[in-house]
């Protein structure tokens, strides 16, 4: 993209402020992977432990300091994903055992969209000293429930809940999509 997907701006908000708000509608207090410099006008933030190691990096960080059993990691630049398929992902991990609950969309796997229980932390943390960065080379190693995209969809959900914004063009198409249904949320750093 060329600059911080976080920070960019649709309609009165921006994919960060989008994602929170969807967060908090869903859990008490969601805490942000980032940056603190940059991030925390806009809530609790942690930073990586092993930095410039990807997302797995940051999923490792959730892990280390999460105060609860199950932690719902949500990537910023999905700004369609609603707080209801949230719940429903929670719902799902708090009825079974996996360490890793992991939807799946158009035949890819969704790691920035999955909950994690506390103790996948130690294959995580195993992986990266390894040196292995991928996210999906570890579920090989945890009790992992995938869900196909027939499960969620049949449960009532929109197909594009997962659409993503990786590139201008989507950016730009989404803010098309957006930018009249958004709620007047302060583009601004909260107070």
């Amino acid at each position: 993209m060329g600059s911080d997907k976080a920070l960019l701006p649709i309609g009165r908000a921006n994919l960060l402020r989008i994602t929170l708000d969807r967060a908090r509608s869903v859990v008490p207090a969601p805490v942000i992977v980032g940056s603190r410099e940059r991030y925390s006008d806009y809530g609790e933030v942690i930073e990586d432990i092993f930095p410039g190691c990807g997302p797995l990096g940051g999923i490792h960080a959730a892990l280390e300091t999460t105060r609860t059993d199950v932690s719902l990691i949500m990537s910023v630049d999905t700004p369609l994903m609603t707080a209801e398929f949230m719940r429903w992902l929670l719902t799902l991990a708090a009825a079974g055992n996996e360490l890793a609950i992991v939807p799946e969309a158009d035949g890819r796997l969704q790691p920035l969209c999955a909950a994690y229980r506390r103790a996948a932390l130690g294959e995580v943390d195993a992986a990266l000293r390894r040196g292995e960065f991928k996210v999906d080379r570890v579920f090989a190693r945890l009790p992992t429930r995938f869900i196909p995209d027939s499960e969620w969809l049949a449960a009532g959900f929109a197909a594009e809940i997962f659409r993503n914004v990786n590139t201008p063009e989507e950016y730009h198409a989404m803010c098309g999509m957006l930018a009249e249904t958004l709620p007047s949320s302060r583009q601004g750093p909260q107070s």
